[in-house]
């Protein structure tokens, strides 16, 4: 007997507010036998430009918001279309037509005893197994954003260099303290960096001890005492924004016009790179924008200025993929381009830094343009809008701020600008 069939992987066509979503979407397994359908989730995710419709397999090179690289997609999905494929071949040499539930029962069976086999094995942090199943439950339960995603990746690919065969019952208070000196001395993180680390490493391990993979409950008393100072806050002045605002752009660097314009929208308006590259133009209304932030999902109603406006009006006839109201590129790309474009506008004030790796002191003096990024554009819509005695309250009405610790460093800023002020009645 043979069964005709036809196995298709593809992107899951998904649409939000009337747009289809591109990123992150969903690989599907299809079977199709009999006049009959079925679908599979096959647990992994693609941006729609890494996806080869084609060949139905994830582009040579691409990786996806987990880092999972091509090459480890491709081969699961060759391994699913195998399997589906000897389960047909069994029917076949049964001489029996399968209904769409037994071969659906037959390929969840297959996966629970390759789950239950995996169970049975030491659980390591190598092949990271067990890490790829906290960062998908906890992404999708917690909604985190794709820098979070980044973040996890980054505290993986640390574990997998510092020990691949490390396990859970390995990690008492000297391998902890082993991996801290790690973290300094061989990945060359600053202290603040490594408490960040050990800070996720410790929310990874608390899913883990909940959920009954790890027995070892050392990483709750290990508190490294490393010394670190508060993070300047990088943002511009009054004059400094007025300054780059007014530089003329050279015609061979025409390309950095739309990420100063994109990066002034941040400076009077106060919203994040991810809200601002989401920003449509249905979320324009007369006299304000409104929308729900990717990072906190707050509903956020901030009203324009006549600088805000004139960049938006700048582009109101201009048309954007995906109905968005400005021309943001990626994140990356343009907090270097804002370096460039700082030095051109010669935003070159010293700015002094004082940081620690292990008990060891670095104090470093850098030009502020080299340490311009889209974030500085909040920051400088914060200390600006303090400055010119806007109260806090309002101000976090704007930022979406929900308690004064995050707007203290702010609120330091502004009064030492209005002390400085101040001083200049001394030179009357």
């Amino acid at each position: 007997m043979n069964i005709k069939r036809n196995i298709i992987f593809s992107l899951e066509s998904r649409k939000k507010n009337g747009v289809p979503i591109v990123e992150n979407v969903p690989i599907r397994m299809r079977v199709i036998f009999a006049s009959q359908r079925i679908e599979f989730t096959t647990g992994y995710r693609i941006d729609a430009a890494k996806w080869d419709a084609d060949k139905q397999r994830v582009k040579p090179g691409c990786t996806n918001k987990l880092k999972q690289s091509a090459s480890e997609i491709n081969t699961d999905l060759l391994r699913y279309y195998t399997e589906i494929q000897n389960i047909f071949k069994e029917f076949e040499v049964q001489g029996t037509m399968p209904t769409t539930a037994q071969v659906k029962e037959a390929f969840n069976n297959l996966h629970s005893e390759k789950r239950e086999e995996e169970q049975r094995k030491p659980l390591t942090f190598a092949p990271m197994e067990v890490f790829r199943e906290f960062i998908r439950e906890c992404g999708t339960q917690n909604g985190w954003s794709d820098a979070t995603y980044e973040k996890f990746a980054a505290v993986k690919k640390h574990l997998e260099k510092f020990d691949k065969e490390l396990t859970f019952e390995a990690l008492d208070e000297p391998k902890l303290t082993s991996y801290v000196n790690f973290l300094k001395d061989v990945e060359g993180l600053r202290n603040t960096s490594t408490m960040k680390q050990i800070a996720y490493l410790k929310w990874f391990l608390r899913w883990c001890t909940k959920k009954g993979y790890c027995m070892n409950n050392a990483y709750e008393s290990f508190n490294p005492k490393l010394k670190s100072v508060q993070k300047k806050v990088i943002f511009l002045t009054w004059e400094e924004l007025n300054k780059l605002k007014d530089y003329k752009i050279p015609p061979t660097k025409q390309y950095l016009e739309r990420v100063r314009d994109v990066f002034l929208f941040c400076c009077f308006s106060g919203l994040r790179y991810s809200d601002v590259y989401n920003l449509k133009r249905s979320d324009i209304r007369d006299g304000y924008i409104e929308i729900t932030t990717v990072k906190t999902a707050d509903r956020l109603v901030i009203e324009l200025n006549n600088h805000s406006r004139a960049i938006l009006d700048k582009y109101k006839d201009v048309e954007f993929e995906g109905h968005k109201a400005l021309p943001v590129i990626s994140n990356q790309k343009m907090n270097n381009y804002l370096k460039e474009l700082g030095e051109l506008a010669e935003i070159s004030e010293p700015v002094s830094e004082t940081y620690y790796k292990g008990s060891e002191r670095i104090d470093t003096i850098t030009p502020k343009y080299a340490l311009l990024g889209t974030h500085a554009g909040r920051r400088t819509f914060i200390c600006n809008a303090l400055a010119l005695g806007i109260p806090a309250q309002v101000v976090m009405k704007w930022t979406g701020h929900s308690d004064y610790k995050a707007m203290k460093p702010y609120i330091d800023i502004a009064d030492d600008v209005k002390a400085n002020a101040m001083s200049k009645f001394n030179q009357l």
